[in-house]
């Protein structure tokens, strides 16, 4: 009786938006019907007498104080924004209007096929299940044929392994294909390409989508696989934009016309957001940092909702890269949030800032003797959360053990993340002066019972939450699903 309930609640609410969305001149004309039959006794003809008067009655010296007051409250939103967007890396207005607004005034598509399934709440049992996900894409996954090929070059043995591979053909045909690929000949060419196991297949396949029509997902393919160097791969990435933007385009205004033409969208979506994240990466790798930033803040504030691809762990590498503090300190405000995903990147940057506050003078024998100051406590607590995360990180932080190329999928909480992270941000930490030794002191004293103290407290005993269950090493990720 109550899923009953809850499902004609729903039907009525997606009839009203709906009829809101498309028939609201149909409402319009209804609210101006409605005010003439209740203009006697709603007395309209007086109050508007009473209205002209009042104006008439007003002196200049109104309208000033009207136009000041308005600059004000106007100047002090300007500086509430300014201070809003310093702090968390976005606007407070456009934030309250994608979050709250926009699914009051019927943005998000009820009347699909698919979304008959989603009243029962499956918006957020999709956001839950993308928290519980344990393998991820590595947002800061190398490119096959500019880095990763190299390694064969000289070795003469594969960098990947099948399984990562597997799972890399796996989300390309998520994110670049959609059922109606068939009615265009390249896309049902490439649709095919993504399946192809042997690389140069893939690549003949590309080019032969490229000789029917200007395909984005066939570049971004050869600019991924074929490209030799990350100039060329840039350049191919620059074509795939503009073939990319040109489809968005369409694919926007039909959006509305059914589900398939939201599929497509959705699809091109998808590798819009794609190309302008790797031509980001591409300028990071060639030295042109500050143009990395502005590309992925201006992506992630032309796309706030895809969150899937973490761009905001790149925006955080080139951050840091350029020693912008404030900057990271202000993403990690946005992103270190409990609702939101951890990783290792975001656990143990928070560490890198808080260390940074106190490593370059911090001594254990005087940390010993007089205990912890504040700051050097809000510095251990830091990198105790996040060797609870993954603990497989100060190893590799500490050159402990030997770096590997990073995988493209990485286990959450495994070694494959900590592989990732240290082969990216090892330069960082040792940009900070005493942050390792920070951190190889922290280390060693952090407690492996959930309620031994650490040896650097100041004589009190501090309780430490046990750490949570991690799964075993991860080299090959065989053992574990997406």
């Amino acid at each position: 009786m109550a899923e009953a309930g809850t499902g004609f609640l729903e039907q009525l609410k997606s009839c009203i938006v709906w009829s809101w969305t498309y028939l609201w001149t149909l409402w319009f004309f209804i609210m101006l019907f409605l005010v003439y039959i209740l203009r006697v006794p709603l007395k309209i003809n007086d109050n508007l007498t009473t209205v002209s008067m009042f104006l008439n009655t007003l002196t200049p010296k109104f309208y000033v104080a009207l136009t000041g007051t308005s600059s004000l409250i106007s100047g002090l939103i300007l500086i509430f924004e300014w201070w809003y967007f310093r702090k968390y890396g976005t606007s407070f207005i456009e934030q309250v209007s994608v979050s709250h607004l926009r699914p009051l005034l019927g943005g998000v598509d009820n009347s699909a096929p698919s979304a008959a399934s989603a009243a029962n709440g499956d918006a957020d049992s999709s956001r839950q299940s993308v928290s519980e996900c344990k393998v991820w894409r590595n947002p800061l996954n190398l490119f096959r044929g500019a880095e990763y090929n190299r390694y064969t070059w000289v070795t003469g043995r594969e960098p990947l392994t099948y399984y990562d591979m597997n799972l890399s053909a796996q989300d390309h045909q998520t994110f670049f294909t959609c059922d109606t690929d068939h009615l265009r000949p390249a896309d049902a060419i490439m649709q095919k390409a993504w399946r192809e196991r042997n690389p140069q297949a893939r690549i003949s396949a590309a080019h032969e989508a490229l000789e029917l029509n200007e395909c984005a997902t066939a570049y971004i393919l050869l600019a991924e696989e074929e490209a030799t160097t990350i100039v060329e791969a840039e350049k191919l990435f620059k074509q795939a934009l503009k073939a990319g933007e040109g489809c968005y385009r369409r694919s926007q205004q039909l959006q509305h016309h059914g589900a398939q033409y939201e599929a497509q969208h959705r699809r091109d979506t998808n590798v819009l957001v794609y190309i302008k994240r790797r031509l980001a990466m591409c300028a990071r790798k060639l030295g042109r940092t500050r143009e990395a930033v502005k590309m992925m803040r201006d992506l992630m504030k032309e796309f706030p909702l895809l969150s899937m691809f973490n761009i905001h762990e790149n925006l955080l590498e080139a951050l840091l890269e350029l020693q912008a503090y404030a900057d990271v300190q202000a993403v990690l405000a946005k992103y270190d949030d409990i609702s939101l995903p951890k990783s290792a990147t975001i656990c143990y940057t928070a560490a890198l800032l808080k260390a940074r506050a106190v490593s370059d003078k911090f001594s254990p024998e005087a940390a010993s003797r007089r205990g912890l100051s504040t700051a050097e406590m809000n510095a251990v607590e830091a990198i105790h959360r996040a060797v609870e995360f993954n603990p497989h990180v100060p190893k590799y932080l500490l050159e402990m053990k030997s770096l590997i190329l990073p995988p493209e999928h990485i286990l959450k909480r495994g070694d494959s993340e900590a592989i990732a992270y240290a082969f990216f941000h090892l330069q960082h930490w040792k940009r900070v002066e005493g942050a390792l030794n920070l951190l190889h002191c922290t280390w060693e004293g952090i407690p492996q019972h959930p309620l031994r103290p650490s040896k650097f407290c100041d004589g009190k005993s501090r309780k430490y939450p046990s750490l949570q269950p991690v799964a075993p090493a991860d080299e090959d990720l065989r053992e574990h699903k997406a």
